[in-house]
């Protein structure tokens, strides 16, 4: 090799690494906002801010939770869908706004497909059904003989129209071949208050949600919708050993970014969820508040969003189910 083409192959090289590690510096050099389209206080909301927190002390750079409630998700994930791409606005969404509110509402002013790009998936989020401590429901059979006796009297609450906790009460009346009545609240937290309160007579929420109102008295947990019982409440049936059986569900919370983030930067956030799931802290607390930390690439996640679109449209269809 000449001396001349040793000079160049040096400065080729010094250019390179000065680049890359220029590039490394440029993002994030500034807050990062992550929406939540949910209240605070729900399950994806908790889950969230477990695992931002490890990943903004990780990246040295604040990461800022908004609660952007309304429609049951849709105006937050709006709000993500129309920011710039560049990685700054992020959407931490539950499976609801991206696989089964596109399949209630045609009319979406965004396509979950082409307007995001996925990050990766963060938790799975496990669900049980929740009604106040002063209620004469102690388990599930009181409440569906009740409901079979009285058709559309009793009611249930839920984050919103096509929000899991109506999609999964749904469900579950279907199965157990009752009407109930769906009222739809303003926000997760709130519908689990209300129901807390004997607004209503029952609702299904994540555990995360529902443990603070268990702890305090102010609502008891007749069963939970895993395939067996959990180990934090080993004394709470399943809904399916309740007499609906094969009845389960749960619900997963991932992160997205607009369509056209630069791919860079979404390795960047993937590899830094992962790096913040690992933790032994982060996995303790998620799995204590029955959130089970899973983390996905994102061509993963990619592939999950549309193979559960394509199994909520067989659900909503074959349950009949409609946004009210």
């Amino acid at each position: 090799m000449t001396k001349a083409k040793i000079v160049f192959f040096c400065l080729f090289l010094f250019h390179s690494l000065s680049w890359g590690q220029k590039a490394n510096e440029t993002y994030p050099n500034k807050p990062i906002r992550l929406i939540v389209p949910l209240a605070a206080g729900s399950s994806v909301d908790t889950a969230a801010r477990i695992v931002m927190q490890r990943v903004s002390q990780n990246i040295g750079q604040s990461i800022i939770i908004e609660n952007k409630l309304g429609a049951a998700g849709i105006i937050g994930a709006d709000q993500v869908a129309k920011s710039a791409p560049d990685g700054y606005t992020l959407g931490g969404f539950n499976d609801s706004i991206i696989t089964m509110i596109p399949n209630l509402n045609p009319k979406l002013p965004w396509d979950i497909v082409k307007d995001f790009e996925s990050i990766s998936q963060v938790a799975i989020i496990e669900w049980g059904l929740m009604v106040s401590s002063s209620s004469p429901y102690r388990n599930v059979n009181d409440l569906i003989e009740a409901a079979k006796k009285s058709p559309g009297k009793l009611n249930y609450s839920s984050g919103g129209n096509g929000g899991p906790q109506h999609i999964g009460m749904a469900m579950l009346a279907y199965q157990a071949g009752v009407n109930m009545v769906h009222v739809p609240y303003k926000g997760a937290t709130q519908a689990a208050v209300g129901a807390a309160a004997g607004e209503v007579d029952a609702t299904l929420q994540g555990i995360s949600t529902i443990v603070p109102l268990v702890q305090s008295t102010k609502a008891r947990l007749i069963a939970v919708c895993t395939p067996q019982r959990m180990a934090q409440f080993p004394d709470i049936p399943t809904v399916a050993e309740s007499g609906i059986p094969g009845f389960k569900m749960n619900s997963w919370f991932g992160l997205m970014a607009p369509a056209g983030t630069p791919k860079e930067i979404i390795a960047f956030l993937n590899r830094e969820v992962s790096k913040a799931l690992a933790d032994p802290n982060v996995k303790d607390r998620l799995i204590s508040l029955g959130l089970f930390p899973v983390g996905s690439s994102a061509d993963e996640m990619s592939s999950l969003v549309r193979s559960q679109l394509e199994h909520y449209r067989k659900v909503i269809t074959q349950a009949g189910i409609k946004a009210d």
